[in-house]
């Protein structure tokens, strides 16, 4: 019977879940008189492309989508090298103010984003960057969490692995980048999913730093896109673009959810 609970008790939370999803859908589907229609109508009758059409001709929706995925490709690249080196140091290397630099690199996660904003703003304007992409990768092509996380993943790797590479002949970095790193796939699936998604939500700062279509990013154009609608909002052509936005963050969480899962069942097992 408990078993029978669970399970509906899953059920409902996926379905929970996946309802605001399938609605997202049926709307970018539908007609504009059938959103507005009354008593609503569920089920998009007849179905058309339409709406997706229109939101790739009527906005540099394309143009968004490739900023995007610029700028998350970038930070998660430099959040993965900026984090497991660091990380692979702090845990595997001895050098004087180790733990008082980890702890203050720890320390700015505490910090909340918003505090940063306004100097973060000013030293990006200082060196002419705000609407460009270096405004928006180069502050996010390192953080704490990404240390953090290999750092654990390092410590946690048997020392008779890494006196057996010296002895071998294998020096720090050899046994960095060929024994430790590729055992670190989970971490580096965990750190990619958090950063990407991270990176692909973002719109307070590229709000704050960017000013044209040609640097704006998916979230921020979908808000100038939106806000271009005046007084009536287009919601089946304002769910397709939305439904373009959502894809690829789907993509990369199924592309890479057995390392992740098997990086949260490993660090729960060892912690």
């Amino acid at each position: 019977m408990k078993r029978v609970f669970s399970y509906a008790a899953l059920l409902l939370g996926a379905l929970a879940c996946a309802a605001p999803f399938a609605l997202l859908i049926l709307t970018s589907l539908m007609t504009y008189q059938q959103t507005i229609a009354y008593p609503p109508e569920w089920l998009p009758r007849p179905l058309t492309l339409e709406n997706y059409y229109q939101a790739f001709t009527t906005s540099p929706l394309l143009r968004y989508f490739g900023n995007s995925v610029l700028v998350a490709a970038a930070t998660v690249s430099g959040q993965l090298a900026a984090g497991a080196m660091a990380g692979f140091a702090f845990a595997r290397l001895r050098f004087g103010g180790r733990s008082v630099l980890f702890f203050l690199i720890l320390a700015t996660m505490m910090v909340p984003v918003q505090v940063n904003l306004v100097p973060l703003f000013a030293l990006v304007a200082r060196f002419g960057w705000v609407d460009s992409y270096w405004a928006l990768i180069v502050p996010d092509l390192a953080g704490a969490f990404g240390v953090f996380l290999f750092r654990q993943w390092f410590l946690n790797l048997p020392q008779e692995l890494e006196d057996a590479a010296r002895i071998d002949g294998c020096n720090p970095w050899q046994f960095f980048w060929r024994i430790a790193l590729p055992t670190a796939l989970p971490a580096i699936a965990t750190l990619g999913i958090f950063q990407f998604l991270a990176s692909w939500n973002t719109f307070m700062w590229p709000l704050i730093v960017t000013n044209s279509d040609a640097i704006r990013t998916l979230p921020v154009g979908l808000a100038a896109f939106r806000a271009s609608m005046h007084e009536t909002t287009n919601w089946p052509l304002l769910m397709a673009a939305t439904s373009v936005a959502i894809v690829p963050a789907i993509f990369v969480f199924l592309a890479l959810q057995r390392f992740f899962l098997r990086g949260l069942m490993e660090g729960a097992v060892k912690g």
